[in-house]
């Protein structure tokens, strides 16, 4: 990516020399040309919130950025980025959405993420560390832009308007005020769950911003809930891509003797997830793990798997993130052990899965989704 700062070779995490998506788009660019092309200072707290890969603050760097993040695999991508740029350890303070944030930003910059509600949590989270001279700015594709995202911007921070666009992008530019009476933050969010899904029927399920589906449950999980199988005494279960747990938190409830360990690579989803567990005062033995996947996680020392994996990254879509889970499922499954996968019938996972494991077979199905299964020889 060439910048008015050099020309970062970046790479997204973990790297695949099969993939060829980049590790920036066009609004990184258009931020970065805009601060140069209008001189702005960047001195003071510069804070980058949301950006993907660390793109921004390997650019950035020598003025020393903090980034928040809710990825994992983004926060790996950009200690690799900024290492491969020869940027010295601790230039660039790496915080997660669940840190507690800088007590002055004196330079906000944002990458409109694709949740609404996760601009809206984090925007409310930084707006008292902002002042009236804090330079705001936001940058996404034009796609990524609406009129619900300005709003936001005005609700929390004060005025907004935006640049004209270029290659598809274009920049939020906020004028803050300190004296605008902002809402109160409504996340976490906190829902019952209905009473036809099985061991978490009428349970309470909480729900940080970001998280898929944040304020209900998602159709697909429904589907699973009502098809779990049953976990063995003193079974070791996973929820991979546990989202808010709702799951792991099902098989806990059916077998208390079960040790499940909740993943998944987002702050939000592993703190979503433990609110959720702990909501429900399940007595078994819970691990809560943000990571990549099973990483960490030893082979052939797991009975089963279960997950509803993402078939986008960020706002691509993709099945690289299906398919590593599945290649890890396999690893750390015990002979005998059992991946158990919903997903939408279209996605053709069964393909996947008979090419893993040998064989795989349909559970259950209705018009949109599939629930399969597959079993480590």
């Amino acid at each position: 990516m060439t910048t008015p700062w050099g020309a970062p070779a970046l790479t997204r995490f973990p790297e695949d020399p099969r993939d060829r998506l980049r590790a920036w788009d066009a609004s990184d660019a258009y931020l970065l040309r805009y601060l140069d092309r209008e001189g702005i200072a960047l001195s003071g707290t510069v804070v980058v919130l949301g950006d993907r890969w660390g793109a921004l603050v390997t650019a950035l760097a020598a003025h020393r950025p903090t980034q928040i993040t809710d990825s994992w695999l983004g926060q790996q991508a950009t200690r690799a980025n900024l290492a491969r740029d020869g940027v010295e350890p601790g230039a660039v303070r790496l915080l997660t959405t669940q840190d507690a944030p800088p007590g002055r930003i004196d330079v906000l910059l944002v990458r409109v993420p694709k949740s609404l509600a996760l601009l809206e949590d984090q925007l409310l989270r930084l707006a008292p560390a902002v002042h009236a001279d804090t330079v705001v700015i936001g940058t996404g594709m034009v796609k990524e832009i609406h009129t619900s995202t300005l709003r936001l911007f005005e609700r929390i921070l004060g005025p907004t308007r935006t640049t004209l666009a270029e290659q598809k992008a274009r920049l939020i530019l906020c004028t803050p005020d300190p004296d605008l009476e902002r809402p109160d933050n409504p996340w976490p969010y906190r829902y019952t769950l209905p009473e036809d899904i099985g061991a978490v029927s009428g349970r309470p399920v909480v729900n940080h911003a970001g998280v898929f589906c944040a304020d209900r449950l998602d159709i697909g999980t429904r589907f699973f809930l009502r098809h779990l199988p049953a976990a063995g005494d003193g079974a070791r279960v996973v929820d991979l891509g546990c989202g808010n747990g709702v799951v792991g938190t099902a098989v806990a409830l059916a077998q208390p003797r079960a040790e499940v360990l909740f993943t998944d690579e987002s702050f939000q989803a592993v703190a979503s997830a433990e609110a959720t567990y702990r909501a429900n005062g399940v007595p078994g033995h819970a691990e809560f793990r943000v990571g990549d996947g099973l990483t960490g996680v030893p082979d052939r020392s797991v009975d089963l798997v279960l997950t509803n994996p993402p078939f986008h990254s960020h706002r691509a879509t993709t099945d690289a993130t299906a398919r590593r889970m599945f290649g890890d499922a396999r690893r750390v499954l015990r002979p005998g052990g059992e991946l158990w996968v919903v997903g939408n019938r279209h996605l053709g996972y069964h393909v996947r899965l008979r090419r893993l494991f040998g064989s795989s077979e349909v559970v259950a199905s209705d018009p949109k989704f599939v629930v399969l299964r597959a079993v480590r020889r």
